[in-house]
Order: C-alpha cells, then sequence, then structure tokens
C-alpha cells in the first residue's frame, strides 16, 4: 500500500525474485517513490518466508503471519491479492505477528536440532554395530559399558587388521575395563570373518558422528 495526500491509500505492486539484491531493492523502492518503509508483512507458508524475511529485518521491522488466519478470507484466490489484503490488514492494525527468533537463537536452535539427530545417526550406528557382532558371537557388549569406548575402538581396529587371538585382544584394552580381561577374552571368542572393508565403514561412520556430535556441542556451548 502507498500513502496520498489526504491520509488515502492504494495498493502499489513491485515483483522481487529470490535473488537477495530484488529483495532489498523492494524495500528500496518505496524510499525511491517518497514514501518511507517501515513495516513489512508475509504470510508464513513451508519454509518460502525464510529468505526475504531474513532479509528484509536488516532493513526494516517484518511480521511474519499465520498462514490459517490469512486463508480464513474468502476471495483471495491469487498472490497478489493476497498481498493486497495483507497490507490492508496491516495498515489497519488487524494483524500479531508470530514469533520469529531473532539470528542468534536461530542459530543455536539449528545447532541444537542438528545435534539431536546426529546422536540418532550414532545410536543407530552402534546398534548395528552392536547386530554385527552378535552375529560373529562376539559378546564385547556384555563386557564393555558402551561399544563407543577408546577400549572397543582400539579392539575392532586390531580384529580388522586380522587378529584373532581374544586373549591378545583383551589385553588392549585401556582404563577400567582391564579389570575385567578374563571376560574380556571370553567375550571375544567369536568368528570374526566379515569383510573388513565392510567393517571399516561401519566403524567410520561411527567415528564420524560422534566427532560431529563433539563439535556441534562445543559451537552451542
Amino acid at each position: 500500500m502507498r500513502a496520498h495526500p489526504g491520509g488515502a491509500t492504494r495498493p502499489a505492486h513491485r515483483d522481487a525474485h529470490v535473488q537477495d539484491d530484488d529483495r532489498i531493492a523492494a524495500g528500496d523502492a518505496g524510499m525511491a517513490a517518497g514514501v518511507l518503509v517501515t513495516i513489512a508483512a508475509m504470510e508464513s507458508t513451508s519454509t518460502y518466508w525464510k529468505p526475504p524475511f531474513y532479509c528484509l529485518e536488516e532493513v526494516m521491522e517484518v511480521w511474519l503471519l499465520n498462514a490459517a488466519q490469512m486463508k480464513a478470507v474468502p476471495g483471495r484466490k491469487t498472490d497478489v491479492r493476497d498481498a493486497e489484503w495483507i497490507a490492508q490488514l496491516l495498515e489497519h492494525g488487524l494483524l500479531a505477528p508470530s514469533f520469529v527468533p531473532p539470528p542468534p537463537i536461530r542459530f543455536l536452535r539449528m545447532l541444537t536440532r542438528y545435534r539431536m539427530q546426529l546422536m540418532g545417526d550414532r545410536t543407530r550406528e552402534c546398534i548395528r554395530l552392536e547386530m554385527m557382532l552378535e552375529d560373529a558371537s562376539i559378546k564385547l557388549f556384555t563386557v564393555a559399558s558402551t561399544l563407543t569406548t577408546v577400549s572397543v575402538r582400539v579392539i575392532l581396529a586390531a580384529m580388522i587388521e586380522g587378529e584373532r587371538d581374544p586373549v591378545v585382544l583383551a589385553q588392549l584394552a585401556k582404563g577400567k575395563i582391564r579389570r575385567k580381561i578374563p571376560d574380556l577374552a571370553q567375550a571375544l571368542e567369536g568368528h570374526f570373518e566379515p569383510p573388513r572393508v565392510w567393517w571399516r565403514v561401519l566403524i567410520s561412520t561411527g567415528e564420524w558422528s560422534h566427532a560431529c556430535t563433539e563439535e556441534v556441542q562445543r559451537r552451542a556451548a
């Protein structure tokens, strides 16, 4: 909506493309016409609102509107008419913006969500590793508290390289688990004969998930 003498308003249309420069120009267009644009409103449709919102919030106040509220108005079947209707509602103070976290909170939320996804990936890899060890009659999980410990990784690396003697493998344990070496040696008596490359891929994937989780945790702290 563009203001005119006497307080009247009329719609003014301008297309904005996906590039940042065009979205900034959408805000500059009003200034070029002698109108100071101080607020913009847009409908929260899927994730399409995010690029223009993040760009325009740098130069003006931007309101994100509930899509259900907008769709409740009949007869607005095109994007242009939707935009006109939003502008009229905004002009008359009939809209309430949805909460959009500021950039630092958005970044933190992205990190925490990604961390949860990585933790889920890591858990699935541990379950897959446990199933493969069980299939090989290797009962490491009955002795070690988790299959992600340093001792387990060292033992599995030695097995991949060809070591099969359970006593030798048990001696590779580190830390508190060394108190369980006899039980550990017994748990390592199995038939570890699947392709080595598959074990390398499986263990590397788990270690990658663990490293990524630690990095995301560090950045989110």
